[in-house]
């Protein structure tokens, strides 16, 4: 058998584009920052994540800061700029009507549309269908709220937290201590033999037929490698070696960021499913990778992962 090169990602991954810059400086500005609020344009966000978009789903809907509040409000999160150009995220409660998955739906799905028509869709459902600025700007805009939700009180002394920096900080309010966004490390790999089978898995909660690689979170005191080596035995009981880096991709869901890898397995060793995370694991020839990705992602047989996750990049580009 003749040994194929290295594969790569078959793109940058949906999550990963971003173009509006990120600079610490007016962060902590308050005249730079009412500036970027006066020229502005404000994403709203849900408590589901999800923010108005276009009809078609392709393109975010932002309202001109101007029209949101005359001043900056202490609820509005900076998320970049472009030139003179602020982009900001606010929570906000709407009264919305869910609305029915469109066939081939992966997983979960929170669309849903406003008393005025407009169509509300989370990062999952819409962000490889947006534009790079868009895709940024949306997914630090879900990793920004996530990460205040779940970080109203001082770890250290437990008194609550003020939002400071345009929502790059918070500052308790009791013995001053200062916290950052935390983002959780996970690895993410694709497992194959080297020639052409790769090995996926589906978990017990995921629809039928859907299966993806092998993932999980990096523990206190280990590497990458390491994490990839010791969750592939987890979750399937393989042996992995040989692994490489692929790239990376932001995950807010909550705060994770998924770091993907490649390694080498052999097809012959028994899996062994881990007990309620696995329901099944099997080896899968390239050539129904294939079909399924020239079907839109999926045959009767397979559901691959969805376009916004770095996992379907990664199959892809084993793929091809």
């Amino acid at each position: 058998m003749t040994a194929r090169a290295p594969f790569q990602l078959a793109a940058l991954p949906a999550l990963s584009r971003s173009t509006a810059q990120r600079d610490e400086g007016p962060r902590k500005d308050p005249d730079q920052l009412d500036r970027l609020w006066k020229s502005g344009q404000v994403l709203f966000v849900d408590r589901h994540g999800r923010t108005p978009v276009s009809a078609d789903g392709s393109a975010l809907a932002p309202r001109p800061a101007a029209a949101v509040a005359d001043e900056r409000p202490a609820e509005a999160l900076l998320l970049g700029a472009e030139g003179e150009t602020g982009y900001w995220v606010v929570p906000r409660t709407e009264d919305l009507t869910p609305i029915d998955a469109p066939p081939g739906t992966w997983g979960l799905w929170a669309g849903a549309v406003s008393a005025s028509g407009e169509q509300w869709h989370d990062l999952r459902a819409i962000g490889a269908l947006l534009d790079d600025t868009a895709a940024g700007l949306f997914t630090t805009a879900v990793g920004l709220l996530n990460w205040h939700a779940r970080a109203r009180f001082c770890a250290k002394c437990g008194s609550p937290v003020a939002v400071s920096a345009a929502g790059w900080s918070t500052t308790c309010t009791g013995c001053g201590r200062e916290e950052y966004p935390r983002t959780d490390p996970a690895t993410i790999c694709l497992v194959h033999d080297g020639g052409d089978q790769v090995l996926l898995a589906r978990q017990p909660i995921w629809p039928a037929r859907r299966y993806s690689v092998l993932a999980g979170f990096v523990e206190t005191g280990e590497s990458l490698e390491a994490c990839v080596a010791r969750e592939v035995a987890e979750e399937v009981g393989v042996q992995v070696t040989d692994i490489r880096y692929l790239g990376s991709q932001p995950w807010p869901f909550p705060r994770s960021i998924m770091i993907g890898f490649a390694a080498l397995a052999d097809p012959t060793a028994p899996i062994v499913p881990a007990d309620g995370e696995i329901e099944q694991a099997r080896w899968f020839p390239r050539a129904e990778i294939r079909a399924a990705l020239a079907n839109g992602g999926e045959t009767d047989d397979l559901i691959l992962p969805g376009e916004t996750s770095i996992a379907r990049q990664m199959v892809a580009g084993w793929a091809d």
